[in-house]
């Protein structure tokens, strides 16, 4: 299938989704969003995708919105950004969230706005040590979208999420690294390859196994201990009755390399 704003591959269990839109930062337009939304959902329904690694093309990975694509005429009516986030935004982080897969995605540039977030929602976040992340609302009296509200102060603290919402500041991908925001930081020329690799080596493992922890992990951050604890037990129950148990154990005794399915 062929699209407009973005490249979409499939090899080895990898499907590599290339926002594509390098003039504009990669920005979202109303084309790439439904370009993004035909691609996961090509990907959800491939039974040999096991991996979904997320980058961009050019110099930045993706600056958010195009805000180009939102222009209002002097003294028009304010357009009504509440729909656009109902429509587009909130369906593709719930789609990028809750895929039974691991979603890798490879920062290559500048993350901006939206295109921070959407990142954010990612399982694991590599990033070029030139790459930057800015929540750039702020500089527009608009919040931070894309569940950033609720993803950033997770993973780095409500203190440092508030400054870097509240001021827009750049945050560099090495200090993003050490503020465990992100996976890890690589050198520039390393990424694309290194991320590939990265998927690669999941693409062969248990993957059913990590949707369940993805499901588990999601879970948690709403659950009480009671709750997660009989979360545990039933997706623990089902990965007990996996294809990929019985070949991981299998392997183990038989003291050979397991071939999982990923089911």
């Amino acid at each position: 299938m062929s699209f407009e704003t973005i490249t979409l591959s499939i090899e080895a269990g990898v499907a590599l989704l290339i926002l594509n839109r390098p003039d504009q930062l990669n920005s979202f337009n109303s084309q790439m969003h439904a370009d993004v939304r035909q691609a996961l959902k090509q990907v959800r329904q491939d039974s040999e995708v096991r991996v979904l690694l997320l980058t961009g093309e050019g110099r930045g990975f993706c600056a958010g919105q195009d805000l180009g694509d939102r222009k209002v005429a002097p003294g028009a009516e304010a357009p009504d950004l509440g729909q656009s986030i109902e429509q587009f935004y909130n369906p593709l982080i719930r789609t990028i969230r809750d895929l039974p897969m691991p979603v890798i995605c490879a920062v290559n540039g500048v993350a901006a706005g939206a295109g921070v977030n959407i990142a954010l929602a990612c399982d694991l976040v590599i990033a070029a040590r030139s790459a930057s992340f800015i929540q750039a609302f702020c500089k527009l009296g608009l919040i931070p979208d894309c569940g950033g509200t609720w993803t950033l102060p997770r993973l780095i603290g409500m203190a440092r999420a508030k400054s870097l919402m509240l001021l827009g500041d750049k945050l560099s991908a090495e200090k993003a690294e050490q503020w465990g925001m992100i996976h890890r930081c690589t050198d520039d020329a390393d990424l694309r390859d290194e991320a590939l690799a990265l998927s690669r080596h999941l693409a062969t493992q248990p993957t059913y196994g990590f949707a369940l922890i993805k499901r588990g992990l999601n879970a948690s951050m709403s659950n009480n201990f009671d709750d997660q604890l009989e979360l545990e037990r039933d997706l623990q129950r089902l990965g007990g009755r996996s294809e990929d148990y019985k070949e991981g154990v299998a392997a183990f005794m038989e003291k050979r390399t397991p071939k999982f399915k990923g089911c």
